[in-house]
């Protein structure tokens, strides 16, 4: 190596570790945008294409998938060649791009919203913004099954919005956060097991399976780290996570119910279908006040996975306009 490119390398903008780490302080702070949020936006058109297109057909599901995914990733990348060589412009895409994918405050937010509720024995207010977290039933709900529903919500989306996106993000830069997003939103929209979307939907939910496979394990490792009951945690997900219905959401929701020392799982309703989940974890049922510890870890997860994310991407970082010595 040149002294001349050693020099560019110890001087390298770290862009995508700085923009990593800006996005996810605006979600600290700021929380999801308020107005013209892109999520909502790929939303709708989501769900324009879906109407034009749908048949009970995985083919055109795949297809589906396929080109809003592809046409979200394929944006991104755009965006992140755009600014190559452009170390402020290429550190607020990212971070902007980073905010808008990360959900970790709203969760946290709506997740106090139920506890609140339940601490003041508004039972059926609990219920209603439950469906906020939710898509079980939540109208025969007692307190303490609101409550499980919290922490389990609490569990697998501390994965799916922030650790796997953080993951993705700092292997990928702006396309991987961006394509993440687009292919859980999907999965969200049409990936459920409802009649109408067995088909269709099928390659949107195993697209959303593979790319949250990486950052669904760092969650649970993570939640072992950081909780109370490190070994408990890895005991429960070793024991517990295969019998869960999602590969991602099992190792999660089992490493919580162990690192705090509950029982997770049991019978949940979805309108019509009626799902009877295995028990995760080998502690006691859960309490209101179980809801505000599960919260607290929540949120070292994601400051560890923020953490970590930065330092892989600062790690992998090249300067732009590197050359080999020839």
């Amino acid at each position: 190596m040149s002294t001349r490119r050693a020099r560019g390398v110890r001087g390298a903008v770290p862009t995508r570790a700085l923009g990593l780490g800006l996005g996810f302080l605006a979600d600290r702070l700021l929380g999801d945008p308020q107005r013209f949020h892109p999520v909502a936006g790929f939303g709708r058109v989501a769900g324009a294409l879906e109407q034009r297109t749908w048949a009970p057909s995985r083919r055109r599901g795949a297809a589906y998938a396929l080109v809003l995914v592809g046409g979200t990733t394929g944006l991104g990348a755009l965006a992140e060649r755009s600014t190559r060589g452009r170390p402020v412009a290429h550190v607020v895409v990212t971070a902007v791009a980073t905010w808008s994918v990360l959900g970790g405050t709203s969760l946290d937010r709506e997740g106090r919203a139920v506890a609140a509720l339940l601490d003041a024995d508004r039972l059926p207010e609990a219920r209603q913004r439950l469906t906020h977290l939710v898509g079980r039933d939540t109208t025969a709900l007692t307190s303490d099954e609101v409550a499980r529903a919290v922490v389990e919500s609490v569990a697998e989306n501390t994965s799916d919005a922030v650790v796997a996106p953080l993951v993705l993000g700092a292997v990928a830069g702006v396309p991987g956060l961006v394509g993440y997003r687009a292919a859980n939103t999907l999965d969200a929209m049409v990936g459920h097991r409802s009649e109408r979307h067995v088909a269709f939907g099928w390659a949107s939910a195993r697209l959303d399976d593979l790319l949250n496979l990486p950052g669904s394990r760092l969650s649970a490792l993570l939640a072992a780290a950081c909780g109370p009951d490190p070994r408990g945690a890895l005991r429960a997900w070793r024991r517990d996570a295969g019998g869960h219905p999602s590969p991602n959401a099992g190792p999660v929701e089992a490493s919580f119910a162990g690192a705090l020392g509950l029982r997770l799982g049991g019978t949940n309703t979805y309108g019509d279908r009626v799902e009877h989940r295995p028990v995760m974890g080998s502690g006691r049922a859960l309490a209101a006040a179980d809801v505000s510890p599960a919260l607290a870890l929540a949120r070292r997860v994601d400051l560890a996975a923020a953490v970590l994310a930065a330092a892989w991407a600062l790690a992998r970082r090249r300067p732009a306009g590197a050359r080999h010595d020839r």
